[in-house]
């Protein structure tokens, strides 16, 4: 078998592969006469159907299946072999006189090549970084919060500005009937809030669902039905008022502090404020990392430039999906997927240049701290490590969780060589400021 590569230009080469007789009629007799051994064919014992039948029979089968074969495997070496990187799969060239009855036969495939460039970390432009500070501001609702969360509930005979209220909203001909408890700080509508003021247990206001709350979604879960149906609801409801309550914030007081975080682990407001401000500054950083890995994806994408094999990308698509597209068709997947194929490329040049790599033990740690994370969410909070390594086994012996991990794991080490050697600016922001800056 003889294999040779003609370069059309920079992103497309021709490769042909000539297959002589040598190359496959060992194998293909060899399989055949396994077929004679095997064969039941009428007027015949098993075993002694004469060969020429078998080879009038199975013979081109046999060699059409061996030679593709032969094709697949020695194409594959040539490619690993001459260091050819190439972008989707060789595409076999048409050929109108190609003939299976030849002993000889030639083949040519289309390759499209990966483009040269080179990848600078150091941007011209300084990439913005995010710090995203919890201000004081933040620090003191959350303390609110906790209060109110941990705080006593005082009965009451009427509906004051900060009370919670039990009550069932109904409206007969939306089949509304729902048990629900309200927050009067959380009513939007002037009108609603009047009604409800002053009101006492055993009384029925009426009230309009348009602009009720402050929050949409406080509609639907408060009338007990669809989120979407809610939206557009503007009816009159009846809410009959059947519990009236203060709630009377929690003492900042050691109790508190070591039903939180555990015993004397807090131990003053200052200590709360500061354990706060730490934890929430930790869950922010997630997204600002997840904004700088978006930022400087886009930036490569938009200042690397490179040529691609395109009209062999285009063809690729068209001819190797599970339906065969339309010129048309193809051509807008292509543009559709440009995008990801140059950051693929972009990717795959920086994780070959700094050497990053994934070895299964650190994979596996990965896993772990991953599970931790979601056991600390159930209230297990000290697993063992036997646990952790039993479950990690369990979950790296499904390739698709293997596949999931591993790309987390990357863009976490892309991450951290951008952190060391792109061109960042640190911006400090409040969460408020990062919202508004960053989502509009």
């Amino acid at each position: 078998m003889n294999i040779t590569k003609e370069q059309i230009d920079e992103l497309n080469a021709v490769v042909k592969v000539a297959v002589t007789k040598d190359d496959y009629f060992d194998k293909v007799e060899t399989i055949l006469k396994d077929y004679r051994k095997q064969a039941n064919i009428p007027g015949f014992r098993k075993g002694q159907v004469p060969m020429g039948l078998i080879k009038k029979q199975y013979g081109k089968a046999v060699l059409v299946d061996e030679v593709n074969k032969l094709l697949q495997d020695n194409l594959n070496k040539y490619l690993t072999e001459e260091k050819l990187d190439v972008l989707g799969n060789p595409l076999p060239k048409q050929q109108d006189n190609f003939n299976w009855d030849s002993e000889e036969f030639a083949f040519e495939f289309e390759l499209g090549l990966a483009p040269n460039f080179s990848v600078d970390l150091k941007s011209k432009k300084a990439i913005t970084h995010y710090k995203i500070i919890a201000d004081k501001k933040m620090v003191d609702e959350q303390v609110e919060r906790i209060q109110k969360q941990y705080g006593k509930l005082i009965s009451k005979t009427e509906i004051g500005k900060k009370d919670d209220v039990n009550g069932v909203f109904k409206n007969e001909a939306e089949e509304i009937d729902n048990k629900t408890v309200i927050e009067i700080e959380k009513i939007k509508s002037k009108k609603a809030l009047e009604s409800l003021l002053g009101k006492k247990v055993g009384d029925v206001v009426t009230l309009n669902t348009k602009g009720l709350f402050k929050e949409d979604y406080l509609l639907g879960s408060s009338l007990g039905i669809d989120g979407e149906k809610s939206e557009k609801l503007d009816i009159e409801v009846t809410f009959t008022i059947e519990e009236i309550n203060e709630k009377e914030p929690a003492k900042l007081d050691q109790e508190l502090f070591d039903k939180l975080f555990g015993k004397d682990v807090v131990t003053s407001e200052k200590e709360l404020k500061e354990r706060i401000k730490e934890d929430s500054e930790k869950q922010f950083e997630q997204q600002s990392d997840q904004k700088l890995l978006n930022d400087v994806t886009e930036y490569f994408i938009d200042n690397i430039k490179f040529d691609l094999p395109t009209e062999f990308l285009t063809k690729w698509i068209q001819m190797t999906g599970e339906k065969q597209l339309t010129e048309e068709e193809a051509n807008e997947e292509f543009e559709k997927s440009e995008k990801g194929l140059r950051y693929q490329l972009i990717e795959g040049k920086i994780i070959q240049e700094n050497g990053i790599q994934i070895q299964f033990d650190e994979l596996k740690e990965f896993a772990k701290g991953f599970i931790k994370q979601q056991m600390a969410q159930f209230g297990q909070m000290n697993p063992k490590d036997e646990e952790l390594d039993n479950i990690a086994a369990r979950v790296l012996s499904n390739q698709d969780e293997v596949k999931r991990l591993s790309e987390q794991l990357m863009s976490q080490k892309l991450l951290t060589l951008y952190k060391e050697k792109a061109n960042l600016k640190t911006k400090e922001v409040t969460y408020e400021d990062f919202v508004k800056e960053v989502y509009g």
